[in-house]
C-alpha cells in the first residue's frame, strides 16, 4: 500500500518541483538565456546521505529544452547525464527550510564545464520572487500581509530544526 502510495505520489511530486524550477527560470530573460545553449543536455541531481527511514527519492534528471526550461526525465532519470549536482541531504526538513528561506545549500557539481557554470551562476544568483506573485494573485495589501507571516514562519521553522539538528548531533554523540 504504501510502496504503490509513494509510486504515484512521487512523479507528482517531480512534476511541481519541476513547474517551480520553470517558473523562477522564466521570471529571469537571463537564466533562460544561460540554459538555452545547452538544450538537450541533460542534468541529475543526486541527494546524498538520504534518511532511511523515508522513502527512497525518486530519479531526479532534468533535460533542458529549446527554450532554456527544464524538463523532467522521468522516473528512469537520465542514462548519462551531463551534469551531475549532488546535495548532502542528510537532513531534508533543514534542508527544505534553508531553500525556502533563500539560502542555497552547498552542492557538488561534476560534468561538462561550460553547462556546470552556467547551473553554478544559476543556483548562486536566482531567486523566487514570492512576493512578487503573491502581489499578482492577491494585490499589495494581502501579499504583503501574507509574505510577513511567510518569512516570520521560515523563520521560526529554520530555528526549530536547526535546534533539532543540533540535539539530534548531540545524541548521536553520546552513542548507545
Amino acid at each position: 500500500m504504501l510502496h504503490s502510495l509513494q509510486a504515484l505520489l512521487a512523479p507528482a511530486l517531480v512534476e511541481r518541483l519541476t513547474l517551480v524550477f520553470n517558473h523562477v527560470l522564466s521570471a529571469e530573460s537571463v537564466a533562460t538565456d544561460k540554459l538555452r545553449p545547452h538544450a538537450g543536455r541533460t542534468l541529475s541531481l543526486t541527494l546524498e546521505n538520504w534518511p532511511s527511514l523515508l522513502p527512497p527519492a525518486p530519479a531526479l534528471a532534468w533535460r533542458v529544452t529549446p527554450a532554456g526550461l527544464l524538463e523532467w526525465c522521468g522516473l528512469e532519470g537520465a542514462p548519462q547525464a551531463d551534469l551531475h549536482v549532488r546535495l548532502d541531504a542528510s537532513n531534508p526538513a533543514l534542508l527544505l527550510a534553508r531553500t525556502v528561506g533563500g539560502t542555497p545549500p552547498p552542492v557538488q557539481i561534476e560534468g561538462d564545464a561550460q553547462l556546470a557554470g552556467d547551473v553554478n551562476w544559476l543556483l548562486q544568483n536566482l531567486r523566487w520572487d514570492v512576493a512578487a506573485d503573491l502581489e499578482r494573485l492577491f494585490g499589495a495589501g494581502p501579499a504583503q500581509t501574507l509574505q510577513q507571516a511567510g518569512t516570520s514562519l521560515a523563520a521560526a521553522l529554520r530555528t526549530g530544526l536547526k535546534s533539532l539538528a543540533e540535539l539530534g548531533q548531540r545524541l548521536r554523540s553520546r552513542g548507545p
